[in-house]
């Protein structure tokens, strides 16, 4: 049990970690809210060791001390709502023999972003921000590609024990 706990903290550490380092990262691209993802690279590495309900466990908490310690009530409910949706639908696709961890992370960027833009309609109560979906979109598969990359270089290179 205490082999498991230090396991997903060490996950939950480092996914928190990526988070904390992206919010370092300004990417400015003209897109608003655009981010790389880096802490899906955690989220998939559990996808794909642990399973679903860890990966989601890990990512719903990582939101959770991340908005506390760097964010708002605000950013909590697109956080949740994207995060969920992106884990979920990584999870359904790598059961999938026609997906790498890289389409994986791929679907997962563009339902993230999916997610966050229900939240905005129903936040904003107007649908003015669907606009943004072909530029996310985009944004989302170059990112969930280079995310993806990373995520399977580090399933084949890292040799933790699972928990």
């Amino acid at each position: 049990m205490a082999k498991k706990a230090a396991y997903y903290g060490v996950i939950l550490a480092l996914a928190m970690i990526c988070s904390y380092i992206e919010m370092l990262i300004p990417l400015n691209i003209g897109i608003p809210e655009a981010k790389l993802g880096l802490a899906n690279i955690a989220a998939l590495y559990i996808i794909y060791k642990n399973g679903y309900l860890p990966a989601l466990a890990i990512n719903t908490s990582r939101i959770l001390l991340t908005t506390l310690l760097f964010g708002n009530v605000i950013t909590l409910f697109y956080s949740l709502v994207g995060g969920t949706l992106a884990v979920t639908v990584m999870f359904l696709i790598s059961k999938s023999n026609w997906f790498s961890p890289v389409g994986s992370s791929i679907a997962g960027a563009v339902f993230h972003n999916l997610g966050q833009i229900l939240v905005a309609v129903f936040i904003i109560g107007s649908k003015a921000v669907l606009y943004l979906i072909p530029m996310l979109t985009l944004v989302a598969v170059i990112t969930g590609l280079l995310i993806g990359i990373a995520a399977c270089y580090l399933l084949k290179r890292i040799k933790i024990a699972s928990a």
